[in-house]
């Protein structure tokens, strides 16, 4: 799922390009830094009793953990396929709503806890970790599952298994992480949802839409993946890899069909249309060999009529449902043996000629 890494895995996600440097960075600096930790530690009992509201910003903003910074890095890589299928201004809408909308939802959550456990929070994981889990809303709603292999009888491991992992240990990493998960959850529905006219309102202007595609976009854009295909922005990699796989295995069918019918051409114009030679182990099954004779010279030359005898060993009804289909019989048969009797081969074949 995270494959195409490096910043031509970012084409046309200049936002998520931006979040990763410049956030990381951050993250790198502060480390190196601890004098400063202090000023962007999400402290919800300073913001609340001391109305240092300053911190819903600076707390919000910067993961002070690498662990989050890593797990969260790996999820806004993942979840640039938003920015690619909608635009970079709706998913920054997208994440500007759902960071504003959980930030009440964070001190609702913080008020609920004390009441209910008599426990006061004050301190939760700092980082931008409430709009990342907010985009598994759209990621689980919008993306379709694929299945990629089954374990263990009855579990399937499908295209967004990985994904869910890293968010369960991103989910796992602190005490109160759930709390921001539960915050972007919620945040992410209600602005799905378009509660209250969520998307109306929280959403970015077009003045700075335009000022970041300017300014920014040339600074964060890559460079198109030289193996890029024609097959969507908006579709998954898994998607497009079995996109292109499929291709190649359409264009090899079609190649060795074609290969098949000017072998045949060339022992017609010969005089001789042999098919037992592209299919050695078809003639040793279908013909019924004479005794040898003690003299070489006395044996029976090879017969020039249609290859009847083979298509005795071509089911009948697979024939008929090639020329049911309106293809003729000649062409069903070239296509059958071409394709060692597989029907669904033989179909493609004819469709692709």
């Amino acid at each position: 799922m995270f494959t195409t890494t490096g910043s031509r895995g970012l084409y046309k996600a200049p936002l998520s390009k931006g979040l990763l440097l410049v956030l990381n960075g951050l993250t790198v600096m502060l480390t190196l830094l601890p004098q400063y930790q202090e000023l962007f530690v999400y402290n919800l009992q300073a913001a609340t009793q001391s109305h240092q509201v300053w911190r819903f910003f600076c707390g919000r903003l910067v993961c002070l953990d690498v662990k989050d910074a890593f797990c969260s890095s790996l999820l806004i890589y993942n979840f640039r396929i938003f920015e690619r299928r909608f635009g970079t201004r709706k998913f920054a809408s997208f994440l500007l709503g759902t960071w504003c909308l959980s930030a009440l939802v964070d001190f609702l959550l913080a008020q609920v806890f004390q009441l209910l456990f008599e426990y006061e929070i004050e301190e939760l994981p700092a980082g931008m970790l409430a709009p990342v889990f907010s985009l598994f809303v759209p990621f689980y709603l919008l993306i379709p599952r694929m299945p990629v292999t089954q374990v263990l009888g009855n579990i399937y491991i499908t295209n967004k298994s990985l994904v869910y992992v890293v968010g369960l240990q991103l989910l796992t990493s602190s005490p109160f992480t759930w709390l921001l998960a539960l915050s972007g959850l919620i945040s992410g529905a209600l602005y799905h949802a378009n509660v209250l006219w969520l998307q109306k309102l929280m959403f970015v202007p077009m003045w700075l839409s335009r000022i970041g595609r300017y300014i920014l976009e040339p600074v964060f854009s890559s460079s198109q993946p030289s193996d890029e295909s024609p097959l969507g922005m908006g579709a998954t990699l898994d998607i497009q890899r079995q996109q292109r796989m499929d291709m190649l295995d359409q264009q090899l069918l079609l190649a060795q069909y074609s290969e098949s019918r000017r072998n045949a051409r060339r022992q017609q114009q010969g005089g001789l249309f042999q098919w037992t030679r592209l299919f050695p182990t078809l003639r040793r099954r279908g013909q019924n060999r004479p005794p040898m004779q003690p003299h070489p010279q006395a044996q029976t030359p090879p017969s020039t009529q249609p290859p009847r005898q083979d298509s005795s060993l071509i089911a009948e009804e697979q024939v008929a449902r090639l020329v049911e289909m309106g293809f003729s019989r000649i062409d069903a048969l070239e296509a059958l043996r071409a394709s060692n009797n597989d029907i669904n081969m033989a179909t493609n074949f004819l469709l692709q000629h």
